[in-house]
């Protein structure tokens, strides 16, 4: 026989089905829902990590800014570019370049080589040069589909009056200019207010949030107040059929004797100088790779890189007082410094500073800066 049900449990059944039937229709609608996480940590973090620190912008970007100088029989035209592709490729202003009989870049870290035309527009002021040398190296990336709007901060670099890797920095300030400037048409250019002078021709302007090129930096007002840059995505298409459809053999590029005797000793002793510093640095910071990339042929062979390393490894730290130079009769540059090397004794914490005094003897070598010679006297 079966016991019936007081009124009480009855009603507590109920309740127990209605419970167990609400909560299994509101698993199912909320496993069919989207969840939507709202936390302003984790967009900050992500925006944070898409902005760049305008210094390292900077940094990474002055690498692959060169200073381009021309040369024909009465004028030295000088402007500068930046590397853009692998293939060794440097866009600049076709002003800068349309009237040299040899072209040579310098790069940041004070190499000279020869360069070649690319192509010239006869249109637009843009043009690519090509320095084999460079090839394989990291490049500039440029902003091929978005145009820029007014108010966007922009780093603008180049070698104005001479001075390599000049940092400008400003707003776009209008769009949609034009105007024609000794036969170039300039056609829906940027108007920058970071300041434009002579050497800046070529070189890139760069988004400040992104570290991307915009821009090619072409013409200033005399006041140096107001600057033109042309938009990237209106030539890029183009600049990069030219690289592809061009090989070095149908090329002309300067020698390295041609080079040398249209160098102004003085830059020379400048360039040799910075040389010397950037090898003494690296040792300092114990970036023995590139302090024995900087060595010639001839020291290399003399010397492996495991016996260059260990001869400088146990140096803790390193200055140096003011460089001495001068240009001999081979047109080499001598230069002589006093160092000041703190060691580390082996297997002991104590340290022990000693002076010398260090000749370099810096040239030309395949169309590169590099150390000849290296001596040193206690």
């Amino acid at each position: 026989m079966f016991k019936k049900l007081s009124f009480p449990s009855l009603i507590a059944i109920i309740i127990s089905i209605i419970a167990l039937i609400s909560f299994i229709l509101y698993y199912n609608y909320w496993d069919k829902q989207d969840i939507s996480i709202s936390n302003p940590v984790i967009s900050m973090i992500k925006e944070e990590e898409q902005s760049k620190d305008l210094k390292s912008i900077i940094y990474e970007s002055e690498k692959y800014v060169m200073q381009i100088e021309g040369q024909n029989e009465s004028d030295t035209l000088t402007g500068s570019g930046f590397l853009y592709n692998n293939q060794g490729d440097i866009i600049t202003n076709a002003h800068v370049i349309q009237d040299a009989e040899i072209i040579y870049v310098r790069t940041a870290n004070a190499r000279t080589y020869p360069a070649a035309v690319v192509k010239i527009s006869e249109d637009t002021d843009i043009a690519v040069i090509r320095v084999p040398q460079l090839a394989g190296h990291n490049n500039l990336p440029v902003e091929k589909e978005n145009d820029a709007e007014v108010g966007d901060e922009v780093i603008a670099l180049g070698s104005p009056h001479g001075f390599q890797n000049t940092v400008t920095l400003g707003i776009v300030s209008g769009k949609e200019r034009n105007f024609s400037v000794d036969g170039f048409d300039y056609k829906n250019v940027y108007q920058i207010s970071a300041q434009i002078t002579h050497g800046n021709s070529g070189g890139p302007l760069i988004n400040r949030e992104t570290g991307k090129v915009i821009g090619v930096n072409s013409v200033g007002t005399e006041d140096g107040t107001i600057g033109f840059s042309i938009p990237t995505q209106t030539f890029i298409e183009d600049v990069e059929q030219w690289s592809e459809e061009t090989h070095n053999d149908d090329l002309e590029f300067a020698s390295t004797s041609d080079i040398a005797s249209k160098l102004n000793p003085d830059q020379f002793i400048k360039d040799g100088e910075y040389i010397v510093e950037y090898y003494l640095d690296s040792i300092k910071i114990r970036d023995y790779v590139n302090a024995y990339a900087m060595l010639g042929d001839s020291m290399q062979e003399k010397n492996s890189y495991s016996d260059f390393r260990d001869k400088y490894s146990n140096i803790v730290n390193l200055e140096y007082d003011e460089i001495i130079s001068d240009l001999n009769e081979d047109n080499e540059l001598i230069s002589t410094v006093n160092v000041t090397l703190e060691k580390k004794n082996n297997n002991e914490d104590k340290t022990k500073k000693k002076k010398k005094e260090i000749t370099f003897t810096v040239g030309y070598e395949n169309d590169q800066l590099k150390i000849f010679k290296l001596s040193e006297t206690s």
